[in-house]
């Protein structure tokens, strides 16, 4: 087992962390669309909040795919030499 521990140490080691400034936005973006639409269902417009809701949900799908697309173009196998 240890020299599998030790192959993931070097393995980390070399690669470096990846930033993608896009997600924090979408990040942002989410939470602000979700307090929109939990005080629009507070407030009585339930129409306006699903509408936020489902707003919400497009949003975060697409902070998700971001996540997801930057892992894979940067990431690569790691079982692969």
């Amino acid at each position: 087992m240890g020299s599998v521990e030790r192959d993931l140490d070097d393995f980390f080691a070399e690669k470096q962390r990846v930033r993608n400034p896009l997600v924090p936005v979408g990040a942002l973006m989410t939470a602000g669309v979700l307090t929109a639409g939990l005080i629009s269902f507070r407030q009585g417009n339930s129409r306006l909040g699903q509408m936020l809701m489902r707003a919400r949900v497009v949003v975060q799908g697409a902070t998700v795919a971001l996540m997801v697309g930057t892992a894979s173009y940067y990431g690569g196998n790691p079982w692969k030499r």
